[in-house]
């Protein structure tokens, strides 16, 4: 995908006087470091590294999790690794620029002149980047850490050696993104970490001039090129943490403990910028706001590793995010699915089938303290005990709730549930997205999801893409990709490009109560909220739970001019659905036991199932990014004149 001069334009009137001038500088510092021969860097003698973890933290690994990394190891040691739903069997051996998707490998050349959005000269950029990330390293490194197994540690050695050499300083596609080089930088951290125990860990590091020279050049790169302004969302927090984890690990240059204090600083302002008080992410995008998560503990446990103070702030706005995801996750364990989600994670060192959730939740546990109402979670990883071995405790004294939050005013999302736990049901009623350009938001104005006991009943179908198919990236941000009304065929916030919102709905939330019981002593939920991104007509939509008879009631209205229609539901991959008129029943299996629902929807509409189609797209589910399968979307059409609502109702068998 490339960009175009109208792209360039609406970008550009999305930041302020300052990001402007800060850009240019940018521009004029990349061209002058092209006309240059990277610096050779400082002199480094006697480099040693201490941030060692503590006696028994290894040891500490649950055997189970030990084994579940194992596994992962020995799968990378015979060269086969996943990303992004495309397989490989080459990792034994990796080419750095190669791209398995389309078979395409990036162009050569100076890393600013490489044309990294264009699928067609470089290929997939996710593809490529994110073996990079060097995560599957950290996986080597632990197996070895947890089994003494030197071919682990050689494995990585040759791996980082082939990476150092054919990636020189400024050359090539590695040396593109800020996030890029924050999160590698964090994982070469901790590949030393764990590679401790091995005669060839000082050789392949502290005691390496390619590795030296190599580090100096990530952390004077993330200096000199920090996300700025409308940008400055996860991706600056990845270039804080990784700079200033170097900073305090690799603590061998000149510069170290400038860089140190600048990154910290940067950490500290930008994860508050980045976090409503309640402790949900701003750009509210689950999994970014797990990512934020997992990068600011990791960051926190290089400080405490190496005796920096760090402000009471940082830790607080860590234990806020985590308390915050307690409250949102329903009784499996899995956060809501809003916003956009490309699997980017912080620190990786768990095998395949580690539950990333519950692994943060069970971290914050030994580090913040759990509270009575957080939902349980059993130990089960391998990153847990080896962050919490490093991490000081924090949280005594603290305010923090006393019971589980219902609604998140600040964020505008509200979690309904049963009194069992079993149903769950998340109502979007917050901003559209996070500063002038809400980078990861979806035009989902008002949506739900729905599930019982973990299961997509009704689903937020995911994200699948970013770069080279904007035809899909398109759809899972629209309107009609959600579970929302539409109007005049259109989103409800105007895109300007995969990345940008040129124009963003604006919501309220009116009535967010679970106080109330039903004739039988039952609860109901209720909640209402608005938005006006069909000025001048309003979309305004109430739900209530009721838990005795386990039945979901959707309202919505619209006023305004009489204009056409589309209301949408989108089940989740797993419930098959048997649509009769406006009556549709849903059925599925959880746990070997067969489940039902029965779905009424708007007489006044005309539904329709669809699924799996692609001109245009129709009806898809997106479990991860780069992966996508055909669920059922129902949608009824017709038309809204400012008189009658749309009633739906989603009543739980059994």
């Amino acid at each position: 995908m490339t960009m175009s001069a109208g792209w360039y334009l609406r970008r550009l009137s999305a930041m302020g006087p300052q990001e402007v001038a800060g850009r240019v500088g940018d521009t004029l510092r990349r061209r002058r470091w092209g006309n240059e021969i990277p610096p050779a860097g400082p002199a480094v003698s006697g480099a040693r590294f201490t941030a060692v973890l503590p006696a028994g933290a290894v040891e500490a690994v649950p055997a189970e999790a030990a084994k579940r990394l194992v596994a992962e190891a020995d799968r990378l040691m015979d060269g086969r690794a996943g990303f992004f739903g495309v397989e490989r069997a080459d990792m034994a051996d990796p080419d750095w620029w190669f791209d398995p998707k389309t078979g395409r490998r990036a162009t050569a050349g100076y890393a600013f002149d490489v044309p990294y959005r264009d699928e067609g000269a470089v290929g997939d950029i996710k593809q490529i980047w994110e073996p990079s990330r060097h995560q599957y390293l950290t996986v080597l490194a632990a197996a070895y850490a947890v089994t003494g197994n030197e071919r682990y540690a050689e494995r990585v050695a040759d791996h980082l050696r082939s990476w150092w050499k054919v990636n020189p300083p400024l050359e090539g596609v590695h040396w593109v993104s800020g996030i890029e080089l924050g999160i590698r930088l964090l994982s070469w951290v901790w590949v030393r970490r764990l590679l401790d125990g091995w005669s060839g860990a000082a050789a392949l590091f502290e005691a390496n001039p390619t590795a030296l020279h190599q580090i100096w050049h990530h952390q004077r790169w993330l200096a000199a090129f920090p996300s700025r302004g409308s940008s400055a969302n996860n991706h600056v927090i990845a270039e804080a943490a990784g700079q200033f984890a170097a900073s305090c690990a690799f603590d061998w240059f000149p510069e170290s403990e400038r860089r140190r204090a600048e990154a910290l600083r940067s950490l500290d302002r930008h994860l508050r910028a980045n976090t409503f008080l309640s402790g949900l992410n701003r750009e509210l995008a689950s999994e970014y706001h797990g990512l934020v998560l997992e990068l600011g503990l990791a960051a926190v446990a290089e400080a405490d590793a190496a005796g920096v103070p760090v402000p009471a702030t940082v830790r607080l706005v860590l234990l806020r995010m985590t308390d915050a995801l307690a409250a949102v996750v329903d009784n499996r364990l899995r956060p809501p699915r809003q916003g956009d989600a490309d699997d980017g994670h912080g620190l990786v060192v768990d095998g395949a089938g580690t539950d990333r959730w519950a692994s943060l939740l069970a971290t914050g546990e030994a580090v913040f303290g759990r509270l009575p109402w957080w939902p349980e979670v059993a130990a089960g990883d391998v990153r847990t005990p080896l962050l919490a071995a490093l991490l000081k405790p924090y949280g005594a004294g603290v305010a923090r709730p006393a019971s589980r939050p219902v609604h998140l005013a600040d964020a505008g999302m509200t979690i309904l549930r049963d009194e069992e736990d079993r149903i769950w049901c998340r109502c979007d009623g917050g901003p559209h997205g996070f500063r002038s350009i809400a980078a990861h938001a979806h035009a989902d104005a008002l949506s739900l999801e729905v599930r019982q006991d973990g299961v997509d009943v009704l689903a937020d179908p995911g994200t699948f893409c970013y770069h080279g198919q904007p035809e899909w990236r398109r759809y899972f941000r629209s309107t009609l990709g959600h579970n929302t009304l539409e109007l005049d065929g259109a989103d409800q916030s105007v895109s300007g490009g995969p990345f940008l919102w040129t124009r963003q709905a604006r919501s309220r939330v009116l009535v967010a109560d679970v106080a109330d019981k039903d004739a039988a002593g039952g609860g109901v939920a209720r909640w209402c909220a608005e938005h006006d991104g069909y000025r001048p007509s309003v979309h305004r939509r109430r739900v209530e739970l009721t838990a005795g008879s386990r039945e979901l009631r959707v309202v919505d209205e619209v006023s305004g001019p009489r204009r056409p229609v589309r209301l949408a539901f989108h089940l989740g991959p797993a419930v098959t659905a048997d649509l009769t008129g406006n009556r549709a029943l849903l059925t599925w299996t959880r746990d070997g036991e067969d489940r039902s629902a029965e779905l009424d929807l708007a007489g006044q509409l005309s539904w329709r199932a669809h699924r799996g189609e692609s001109d245009p797209p129709l009806g898809w589910y997106s479990a991860g990014f780069g992966r996508k399968e055909p669920a059922t979307t129902l949608v009824g059409t017709g038309f809204a004149d400012g008189a009658q609502g749309f009633t739906t109702v989603l009543r739980f068998h059994g």
